[in-house]
């Protein structure tokens, strides 16, 4: 798993969910974890540009990225770390093995606060400008 990658794992497990967004996200429910870790699509280069990354997490090809697509490109890298596949990264599983103990549920909460705050227009989508913009 690159660098980069477990960065990104890191800052999603870092960043604590505000208060009260999981009632308001009715759409980050909880999912099982998967029987095999997720990989993203194969690609022969980094993405370079936005509409790379838009081309990658957007499945279903509608030209937006579901909080759903958003949730799944996001966790790859979890299952990929999860070794037990029990749904939770203990701190042994995790870069450095440091780190406190997260659930996939936890983790997916995170990111869907992420996909919300992206999520400028407020459409329950993001296009290309918004997945290129911080969140706010």
């Amino acid at each position: 798993m690159s660098t980069a990658v477990r960065l990104l794992v890191l800052l999603c497990l870092a960043a604590p969910p505000s208060a009260g967004f999981a009632q308001a996200l009715k759409w980050s429910g909880a999912t099982p974890p998967p029987a095999a870790p997720a990989t993203p699509p194969a690609q022969s280069a980094p993405p370079q540009r936005t509409g790379d990354y838009l081309g990658l997490m957007d499945t279903d090809r509608d030209s937006r990225v579901s909080p759903a697509e958003y949730q799944d490109w996001l966790s790859y890298a979890f299952d990929g770390m999860d070794r037990n596949r029990d749904g939770v990264l203990t701190p042994d599983e995790q870069p450095g093995g440091r780190g406190k103990t997260v659930t996939r549920d936890e983790h997916r909460l995170r990111i869907a606060e992420r996909f919300r705050r992206q999520d400028r227009d407020r459409n329950g989508f993001l296009d290309a400008q918004e997945l290129s913009s911080p969140p706010q």
